[in-house]
């Protein structure tokens, strides 16, 4: 692509969508939100994962196409809130590593995200918003999700763990690390301005 596309990636309760909204609304640029609310899944997900996990990742698999179709076809500069590669790589591998996934079930999701990933435009860039457990979970019961009041801890935990695994393997693009639980880019304006000054370094522009 001859435009920009720039990931937002973290955990549950990282500030992901509140810095693809300010970074979206500050550089003029096109948002992509992750499909929570409309999850048909999620509430029977978050009850019972081993029943729902695999319905439940293939939602989100189907929503982050479409996003990507969108974003390869949309003529200028674009942000998404999560992307595909976590979704198929931290969280869908997460459930199968703990049995809530069946191995059936995994197989197939990942024949799915296999077939279709090469055919995906590639981001220009990763902002990787990284927490700690106790400050995902303060968030996560601030914004008062009523599905994700169930998410436990150690699940949390094992989410984290995961995403450094991710990050520290990462080749497909640049990625920025930024750590949340000292930046609030409601409150301070200048950590905003920090973290574009840091994309416009790397995307050189």
């Amino acid at each position: 692509m001859s435009h920009h596309f720039v990931i937002v990636a973290g955990n549950i309760g990282a500030g992901k969508s509140t810095l693809t909204q300010h970074l979206a609304e500050a550089l003029g640029w096109r948002p992509f939100y992750e499909a929570f609310d409309d999850n048909p899944y999620l509430a029977d997900f978050y009850t019972d994962m081993k029943t729902w996990s695999f319905h439940s990742q293939v939602f989100f698999l189907s929503r982050r196409l479409a996003h990507h179709h969108s974003l390869a076809n949309h003529t200028g500069h674009a942000i998404q809130d999560r992307s595909i590669y976590e979704d198929a790589e931290i969280f869908a591998f997460n459930l199968y590593q703990r049995g809530v996934m069946s191995e059936r079930d995994y197989s197939t999701y990942q024949a799915l995200y296999q077939g279709v990933q090469n055919f995906l435009p590639t981001p220009s860039l990763v902002l990787y918003l990284q927490a700690p457990v106790g400050l995902l979970a303060e968030r996560i019961a601030q914004r008062g999700r009523h599905a994700e009041q169930r998410i436990a801890i150690d699940y949390l935990a094992q989410i984290n763990g995961l995403y450094e695994t991710w990050a520290a393997n990462w080749q497909r693009c640049p990625l920025l690390r930024l750590a949340t639980s000292e930046v609030n880019y409601l409150a301070n304006p200048a950590a905003l301005d920090s973290v574009i000054a840091k994309m416009r370094q790397v995307l050189r522009w």
